[in-house]
């Protein structure tokens, strides 16, 4: 097998691994337990909850744990709706947001009379910074813009976005989901006031997540139960889970430029050989900047998931052809399309995201067994014989 994924799920290393262990047995108390046992897991939980603040610079009083992003997009957006509607009832995002910020505004819509500005992309998948500094209104409750895209792997300019709304006094939301762990985020520096991130995409396990809210936001709680994470997500401790995001957040803190280097370059090389083997191929946003592991690949007159079969099929090759809450949707990717994409050149494009341990021979043997796919795929394709 050679997995190249990374963005819809990374493994979980073995050292986040070997932390989580104990809490599974051996320190198996509840962390809101007033024994000595919940005490040792409260206190992990501590340790980890610093961890997470120190690798986006934000202050462990800023941090609460989550089940993942989608759990903290919804309750970073939801909150804030909430505490500022009816007075302000406007929320401006992009077209190219996931689905956890997307489905979450468009349920406010419909059901809590929100009204919502959806910015544009370039080609390149950047949005209009005149058009977003333009749609906010003094109706305005929140901007949420995404820092990196899950898809394509471009990077907003999140310090100029950051600026606008801190000029204009509208909150900023911004789902890191993907940029944790790959690139430093500064949520200071940025002008972030609230942020989703889940662990399993940078080396730690699935179930996990924390939401940053800045220092003097305040969100209504949206449920109730106990009085953990401040009532802001009530619920028992996943002890083991939170650990592990620590760990991983710990690790990513040293070891983050070391694997950018690393996938940035192999991307890169298995980018040139692509264009050198296969014609008609294109890389999306590859003309800005990106995510370093990240390489959406267009592959003209072809439609992605007749490639991902036969890849895995033929060379036990595991990637994408879009997020991986979309896969098994047939509809084009909305990121693509919002980018002046055709939905046939959408379809044909697959999304390649490499990992730490990914290897350049793992790159020729994608190589070696994508250009016959291709050109198999094309000489059966309508979409070839239209264009000849």
């Amino acid at each position: 097998m050679i997995y190249l994924d990374h963005c819809a799920t990374t493994p979980t290393d073995k050292r986040v691994v070997e932390k989580m262990i104990p809490y599974f047995g051996d320190i198996f108390g509840n962390a809101s337990s007033s024994h000595s046992m919940g005490h040792q897991a409260s206190e992990a939980v501590a340790d980890a909850r610093t961890k997470v603040a120190k690798l986006i610079n934000a202050d462990t009083s800023e941090i609460y744990f989550t089940s993942g992003g989608t759990e903290a997009d919804n309750i970073a957006i939801r909150g804030i709706y909430h505490k500022l509607t009816p007075k302000k009832n406007h929320i401006i995002t992009s077209r190219i947001e996931h689905h956890a910020v997307l489905h979450t505004i468009e349920d406010l819509e419909k059901h809590y009379c929100a009204e919502a500005t959806y910015l544009d992309t370039d080609s390149n998948g950047l949005i209009d910074l005149n058009q977003l500094e333009s749609a906010i209104t003094e109706k305005t409750a929140l901007v949420s813009v995404m820092t990196a895209n899950n898809e394509t792997g471009v990077i907003q300019p999140m310090e100029e976005i950051g600026r606008i709304c801190s000029e204009k006094g509208v909150l900023l939301h911004s789902d890191i989901v993907q940029a944790v762990g790959k690139i430093h985020i500064d949520v200071k520096k940025m002008g972030i006031s609230l942020s989703a991130i889940s662990a399993h995409k940078f080396y730690g396990p699935k179930g996990v997540g924390a939401l940053y809210i800045r220092k003097g936001v305040r969100l209504p709680k949206l449920t109730t139960g106990g009085g953990q994470e401040s009532g802001i997500r009530p619920g028992t401790y996943n002890t083991p889970g939170i650990v592990g995001m620590g760990e991983a957040c710990r690790l990513a803190t040293f070891e983050m430029d070391s694997h950018a280097k690393h996938t940035s370059e192999l991307r890169d090389y298995f980018e040139k050989r692509l264009t050198e083997t296969i014609p008609n191929v294109s890389f999306r946003g590859s003309n800005t900047k990106r995510l370093p592991q990240v390489s959406n690949v267009g592959l003209a007159y072809v439609e992605g998931e007749s490639i991902l079969m036969s890849m895995e099929m033929e060379g036990g090759v595991q990637a994408s052809s879009g997020s991986a809450c979309t896969a098994g949707d047939l509809h084009a990717s909305h990121v693509l399309l919002a980018m002046g994409i055709s939905h046939a050149d959408a379809n044909g494009s697959i999304r390649f995201s490499f990992g730490k341990d990914n290897t350049k021979a793992q790159a020729d043997r994608v190589i070696d067994i994508l250009p016959p796919i291709i050109e198999r795929l094309r000489k059966m394709s309508p979409l070839t014989h239209k264009e000849e």
